[in-house]
């Protein structure tokens, strides 16, 4: 463990200074982008079900992200998420894609703006 430790109350040894904690699943390189610019990441290996649990978490946060930005860059997080989910659940991704296209060929997709409002007896 290097100088700094984490206390039950998020404060660092030995200066005694409030440290950030964020508690969360992050990308591989973001560790790194903290040490380039001169701080000291805190950081864990998350065992197998505590990894795809983080991601769950991470799915919703980041499809929360996407309602509220509505923007490209939040959509490649969800799928960057999803692809991460597939490989817990030992799936690959173009299983994933194959499952999706066979569904839109046996179900269609949401191209029709279709909103089923209820089903009467014929």
């Amino acid at each position: 463990m290097g100088p700094w430790r984490m206390t039950p109350h998020s404060k660092l040894s030995p200066s005694k200074s409030a440290v950030p904690s964020y508690q969360k699943l992050v990308r591989d390189l973001i560790p790194e982008r903290i040490r380039a610019r001169g701080e000291l990441p805190i950081t864990r290996v998350l065992d197998s079900a505590e990894y795809r649990s983080e991601l769950e978490r991470k799915l919703q946060e980041e499809v929360s992200e996407v309602l509220e930005a509505q923007n490209a860059e939040e959509l490649a997080d969800v799928l960057e998420v999803l692809m991460a989910l597939a490989e817990t659940y030992e799936t690959s991704w173009s299983v994933v894609e194959s499952a999706r296209a066979e569904k839109a060929r046996s179900h269609g997709r949401f191209s029709t703006r279709t909103y089923l409002e209820g089903v009467e007896e014929a």
